[in-house]
């Protein structure tokens, strides 16, 4: 390569064959909620340093006073976290403008249950006992990430919230086409599986959305599913 050339990469892209079911996948994941203000912020610790993002700029929108990022690590996030979810998430806020002192962190929550009910009980200790939550997660988090805090907190009034991005734009940040696919897959699977375990209130699941699934996993996307 000679001096001023640039390296170009090619953005990883969906399979035409897959993308009309991704993203009525996509779709069905996201709540559709209004953001508005809050009692407490609450940060999902995850692989996606969105989640982090979003947080900050929904604090500086003084969408809430009280933040927590709650996540220890998971075999999909340990190598962009390996801190620990909630404390990058804590210095990625910080170095953006957010008071150290505005923030709580929960560093042992190993699943989305946990992260309620763990998060739940950091905020009882401090005596703080919100009304409403802003419950930030990856996209395709939204959907079980409410039905999950439904089961657990019923009582609290829940609007959830991602980093706002399109479905490529969202690969692309994470550089990684099959995993986000299978994510998806993973989490669609998710919504009767822990509604029907307990773990979270049952969420309708439109006919066109578990056809799209049918169709994903029998393509081989099946790296997330639970037995």
């Amino acid at each position: 390569m000679t001096e001023g050339e640039h390296v170009t990469t090619t953005p990883p892209a969906i399979p035409a064959a897959h993308r009309a079911d991704v993203e009525c996948l996509w779709a069905y994941h996201h709540m559709n909620h209004e953001i508005r203000p809050c009692d407490v912020g609450i940060g999902l610790g995850s692989h996606d340093l969105g989640v982090a993002k979003i947080a900050t700029d929904l604090f500086h929108r003084r969408m809430y006073p009280r933040l927590v990022f709650t996540g220890a690590n998971a075999p999909t996030t340990i190598e962009r976290v390996p801190r620990g979810e909630a404390v990058h998430y804590r210095e990625y806020a910080i170095d953006h403008g957010v008071p150290a002192e505005a923030i709580l962190i929960e560093t042992q929550a190993r699943n989305t249950g946990q992260n309620i009910e763990f998060t739940r009980r950091l905020l009882t200790e401090h005596q703080i006992r919100p009304r409403s939550v802003l419950l930030m997660s990856r996209p395709y988090q939204q959907r079980r990430a409410y039905a999950t805090c439904k089961k657990l907190w019923p009582e609290v009034d829940v609007v959830c919230a991602s980093h706002p991005l399109s479905l490529d734009d969202y690969v692309t940040s994470i550089g990684d086409v099959d995993k986000v696919i299978n994510m998806l897959v993973g989490d669609t699977q998710r919504i009767d599986t822990y509604a029907e375990l307990g773990f979270a209130i049952p969420q309708d699941v439109p006919t066109e959305v578990r056809h799209a699934y049918d169709r994903l996993v029998a393509a081989g996307y099946t790296s997330r599913l639970v037995q």
